[in-house]
């Protein structure tokens, strides 16, 4: 349990942001599983206020999914600014996230994401102009430094709390490092001894001896998951259950994996329709398979399907042969 400003939030596991993952299907999903703040996939802010259609479609949040962050990137003050005013008054998210970190090229070249981790003034700028902008609760996600030749996190977090943002996550890496290597965790620690915001600790929470071991190392107020709760919702549930009760909960079985991913199929299908719903359970579908004995040939038919009803019969036939070896 920690507090953004004034939201409560009742688990201390938050979901990152990540395009094309955290749609509305998967937070659906994920809400299923667990209590946390669910971080929806950025967007950008020259999207929002272009009012370009696809850009909008994704800030559609339903009842259901429960506790909400919108994030928005670019690089341009007052465009993030307008963005941000569009996010308070005319979506249902609850807290508003500027992305600092990302790095990928297309975002970069934008001015925004990582970059602004070389110009401390501007961010200074941003997060002052978009807190005072709007009623929303405003945080931020940084990167430890856009190299290892300027790590300034410690003085970015500074600025950004003195700016009056309501609390910081940190990918504990550069941006040249993009996903490669290990978070230096011990820079979560750093950050969230220096701030009296809370810190939400992201970086390589892949199971839940992860999540413990950051929580113990850097007294984080919350840890995030990225890559690791893709096609496994479950990782959120078990951290989640792990850190208010101290037990360990059984991992899902095979079938249960595979009921799942048709669940997941079918969500997809009804919001995206046939054809799109299809090719985007392609990815899904390998996620939730990972470490299923004989899934190879079963993802190469998963690549192959075309219909709603060929991919469920190849998840079928799957998992009833799963449960026959079982």
């Amino acid at each position: 349990m920690f507090k953004i400003r004034d939201i409560l939030i009742d688990s201390e596991v938050v979901i990152a942001p990540m395009a094309g993952i955290t749609n509305s299907v998967y937070r659906k999903i994920l809400r299923q599983y667990m209590n946390g703040l669910i971080c929806c996939e950025m967007v950008s802010d020259k999207g929002i206020n272009y009012r370009n259609t696809r850009t909008l479609d994704m800030l559609n949040i339903q009842e259901e999914e429960g506790l909400i962050s919108l994030q928005v990137f670019g690089g341009d003050v007052e465009s993030i600014v307008e963005a941000a005013k569009y996010l308070d008054q005319f979506t249902n998210c609850n807290i508003i996230d500027i992305n600092m970190g990302c790095p990928v090229k297309k975002v970069l070249k934008t001015g925004g994401g990582a970059n602004l981790l070389k110009d401390p003034l501007k961010i200074r700028e941003i997060v002052s102009k978009v807190v005072k902008s709007v009623s929303k609760p405003v945080t931020v996600k940084i990167r430890m430094g856009y190299d290892s030749s300027s790590l300034n996190y410690l003085t970015i977090g500074k600025i950004i709390e003195e700016a009056g943002a309501s609390a910081i996550t940190l990918h504990a890496r550069t941006r040249a490092q993009l996903y490669s290597g290990n978070a230096q965790i011990e820079a979560i620690k750093l950050l969230k001894e220096s701030i009296n915001i809370p810190v939400i600790g992201n970086g390589d929470i892949t199971c839940l001896e992860d999540a413990i071991r950051m929580k113990a190392i850097t007294n984080c107020d919350a840890i995030m998951i990225g890559r690791g709760i893709l096609g496994n919702p479950w990782l959120a549930q078990q951290i989640e259950h792990y850190f208010q009760t101290q037990e360990i909960l059984p991992l899902p079985t095979y079938e249960e994996r595979i009921d799942q991913a048709i669940g997941h199929l079918n969500l997809l299908v009804k919001e995206y329709g046939e054809k799109l719903g299809v090719v985007q359970m392609r990815s899904f579908g390998a996620w939730y398979l990972k470490g299923i004995p004989g899934n190879a040939h079963v993802r190469l038919c998963l690549n192959k399907a075309e219909s709603l009803q060929e991919m469920r019969n190849i998840f079928i036939k799957y998992r009833d042969k799963i449960s026959l070896n079982n």
